[in-house]
């Protein structure tokens, strides 16, 4: 832990006596990762036998496999083990403890991981729960002989999570580098969306750098404002600040077949132009960057305010304001639920409802005495995150695929799917049990991960209120006054809010140009058909990596944090092998990218994102029905994947041009 954010928590942990603060600590925390914490400062493996045979050790997500719901949350521990660890804690934890067990080996550390989830954990999973929980570093595969010289520089383009992320590796990885950030604050998305209620729907001791946990939040799903926080702490703690160029926006990126390097036009926010020259160039724009402002008629007529969430303005008052809200993704229920008390009137316009599930944890703080156990006991913060990971992954792969028998006969993907449709429908008929109207315009035409799942932050709740309303409807025109909805109802209005999401693009906004001037966005049907390798490398554009690509998303689970660290490990593995074998540059093969792609289709086809009968609309599909945005694989698979390139692959060009041998 940096000290920037150790002070942080030095700062906010309750005061008083210490041995008070752990005991209070040992009756508050999560049992599971204590105990592992308890091994960790006895140095005795035989607690996990003795506590193991009080478990029940299930097949990973075998509830969600079978459809059998458990009688108890995945990876609970029961009240009488419970009660025995806490007793045991305060036995033998001390104020003054220290880590005698260090990073398990893999034998152990498997051991340790399936009490610690109550679930078995084959070892295929340890390498990147070691990683992913913060245990290890990420582990160099190629080796490392070959100091990068500062000619090989290397131009980020953005500092959200990935472009932060890549800013450190690459300095620890010794190439110069500089970032290009074309707003005037680190954090993509989390400087842009700023909205009331605006918050991460991945839980808080996950959702960050394996590299650096943070064990203060305050939530156990993070704010906006708290995440943002986070990363500025990060970017200070490393001193990566001065290397990024802010209100600097990239204009183009062409590839100069005769240097063998990039050249980068950059212009900021006063109009200066320069020309920058750069050996490789990693994009790290995301996919969702441009406000989606749908094409209604008359908008631009409208007599009060129009915003969107990913520009809102903190100086908009909303008090007794008649307010209307279009869209109910996992944006409007976080505004709609934190601006119901503010306003006069809400009208809440519904085109095509998401599957909304109860999470009561997203609205919970994280009680002083788990805090202040993540930060002083050892080892309790990463064995937290292990299970948040666990829990948060790989067991939820079968959710979003197809049983073709049992889709045949159900209006659910698989046995898995109708658990998750149950728990949606169960939670939806019992928040409106009085009112039928509300069920019927809630309820979604397509199966549970059609579209993504929200989590619900108190919008159920909000609808009930009475100056609520809820239409199931579009914008058909707006006047000066208000909006007229496409069933016909007129609702006046003073602030209408648009919570329609982003356009999706992937890097195509930027011209860019490689081998033959072919530009990214012909290749990629003006980036309606994007197609990558590894979801990062186009045939064609030596050197360019394009982070959060088509295909990378980890859409059945997880984080964008993992897919930043799965990325930018990529890289480096990539630029350190250029640098060994003395290549100017690598590009991937074009029969190996649709072979890629080819798997990649085939593995989709068998998913609710793209299977016959899902005819659901929604940014995971271009205009062709083709699912652009989510991996196939499991995180696991994925992340292996990702390890180090497979010269195979690639054709390699040394100086002046000339391609060199595939290795």
């Amino acid at each position: 832990m940096t000290e920037t954010i150790a002070a942080d928590v030095a700062e906010n942990v309750p005061g008083g006596d210490r041995e008070v603060e752990l005991h209070a600590a040992i009756d508050s925390c999560d049992p599971a990762p204590l105990l592992m914490s308890l091994v960790h400062v006895t140095g005795d493996p035989s607690l996990l036998e003795e506590f193991r045979s009080r478990l029940t050790i299930t097949e990973p997500g075998n509830h969600y496999k079978t459809g059998i719901k458990p009688t108890a949350p995945p990876g609970q521990y029961p009240a009488d083990v419970i009660a025995d660890i806490r007793s045991r804690a305060h036995e033998l934890l001390s104020v003054d403890m220290m880590d005698r067990l260090g990073t398990p080996d893999r034998e152990l550390f498997g051991r340790m991981a399936t009490v610690a989830t109550s679930e078995r954990v084959d070892v295929e999973f340890l390498p990147i729960l070691l990683e992913q929980a913060g245990f290890s570093p990420s582990e160099r595969k190629v080796p490392v002989t070959v100091a990068p010289p500062a000619e090989f520089s290397v131009i980020v383009i953005g500092a959200g999570i990935v472009g932060i992320n890549a800013a450190i590796k690459l300095g620890e990885a010794g190439f110069s580098y500089r970032v290009f950030e074309s707003r005037n604050e680190i954090g993509g998305t989390w400087s842009r969306n700023t909205y009331p209620g605006a918050a991460v729907d991945t839980p808080s001791h996950y959702y960050s750098y394996s590299f650096e946990l943070n064990p203060n939040w305050s939530k156990y799903y993070p704010s906006g404002v708290e995440y943002q926080k986070y990363l500025r702490g990060v970017v200070d703690a490393y001193g990566i600040v001065d290397n990024i160029s802010f209100n600097t926006r990239v204009l183009s990126v062409i590839w100069l077949e005769s240097e063998n390097v990039w050249e980068v036009t950059t212009e900021t926010a006063d109009g200066t132009r320069e020309v920058q020259r750069a050996a490789a160039v990693v994009t790290a724009l995301g996919m969702l960057n441009s406000p989606n402002i749908p094409d209604i008629e008359g908008l631009n007529s409208f007599g009060g305010t129009v915003i969107h969430t990913a520009e809102w303005d903190e100086n908009l008052d909303l008090t007794d304001k008649r307010v209307v809200v279009l869209g109910t993704g996992c944006t409007s229920v976080q505004v709609v639920a934190n601006i119901v008390e503010q306003v006069r009137s809400m009208d809440v316009v519904v085109r095509s409802p998401h599957w909304i599930v109860p999470e009561k944890t997203v609205v919970h703080e994280v009680s002083d005495g788990e805090r202040w156990a993540m930060a002083n006991i050892p080892r309790f913060n990463e064995w937290f995150r292990l299970r948040s990971y666990w829990f948060a992954s790989d067991n939820l792969y079968v959710l979003p695929r197809i049983d073709e028998e049992w889709a045949q006969t159900h209006f659910s993907a698989s046995a898995a799917n109708e658990m998750v449709l149950k728990t949606a429908t169960e939670y939806l008929q019992k928040s409106f049990a009085d009112r039928p109207d509300l069920i019927e315009k809630l309820t979604p035409d397509f199966r549970p991960y059609g579209k993504r799942i929200v989590k619900d932050p108190g919008f159920f709740k909000a609808l009930t209120r009475d100056h609520v309303n809820l239409h199931r409807a579009s914008f058909q025109r707006v006047d000066h006054d208000g909006v007229l909805t496409t069933e016909g109802e007129y609702i006046p209005a003073d602030v209408i809010i648009l919570a329609t999401g982003f356009q999706l693009e992937f890097t195509t906004s930027i011209e860019i140009a490689g081998r033959d001037g072919r530009t990214l966005a012909d290749v990629w049907e003006g980036g309606d058909n994007p197609r990558a390798y590894l979801g990062i490398q186009v045939a064609g554009f030596p050197n360019l990596f394009v982070t959060a690509g088509p295909n990378s998303a980890p859409n059945h689970g997880a984080g964008h944090n993992i897919l930043s660290e799965e990325h930018v490990h990529y890289v480096i593995e990539c630029l350190q092998y250029l640098l060994e074998n003395d290549h100017a540059a690598m590009d991937v093969k074009q029969e190996v990218l649709d072979d890629y792609n080819r798997r990649v289709d085939e593995a989709l086809d068998k998913t609710v994102w793209v299977h016959p009968g899902a005819t659901v609309n929604g940014y995971y599909r271009n205009s062709q029905g083709r699912a652009i945005v989510p991996c196939p694989w499991r995180l696991v698979d994925y992340w292996t994947l990702l390890r180090e390139p497979n010269p195979v692959d690639f054709e390699f060009i040394d100086g002046a041009g000339a391609k060199g041998d595939n290795a």
